[in-house]
């Protein structure tokens, strides 16, 4: 995660490259956490059960994005990794839910664990990242 995440240090907005890659790896690590859970329940791994599986926090994580205006600060954890995940987790389960599917109290545990870890976890490491930078750089 070089420079491209990274919001230009004078002006403290992000680039238009920076908030389309930060989208881009929330929906892949969303596709991803499905991934996972269809192999781990021996389903089948094919477009259209990926795409049913997927859709209800696909559609959340952009409702997220939206509440967290997530554009202006894509890689931050706080506002807008935590809201993201929060609004994730809630808005895709509930959408489950209300499009006929089930939501058991483990799977809402695991969904809750993997998308926080997830969603807020490449914002901690690119966080982490910046602060080294920002010591080597100071200490140079």
């Amino acid at each position: 995660m070089s420079g491209t995440v990274a919001e230009p240090a004078s002006t403290g907005r992000s680039t238009t490259s920076a908030v389309v890659l930060s989208l881009v790896v929330d929906l892949v690590l969303v596709v991803v956490f499905v991934l996972i859970g269809r192999r781990s329940h021996a389903e089948a791994l094919d477009l259209a059960g990926i795409a049913a599986t997927a859709w209800p926090f696909a559609v959340a994580l952009l409702v997220g994005w939206a509440v967290a205006r997530a554009w202006r600060s894509p890689a931050a954890v706080w506002p807008t990794g935590v809201i993201v995940w929060a609004v994730t987790v809630v808005g895709g389960l509930a959408l489950r839910v209300l499009a006929g599917d089930t939501a058991q109290v483990p799977f809402m545990i695991v969904a809750t664990v993997t998308l926080a870890v997830f969603l807020i976890g490449w914002r901690a490491i690119v966080a982490l990242v910046r602060r080294l930078r920002g010591r080597a750089q100071a200490s140079a």
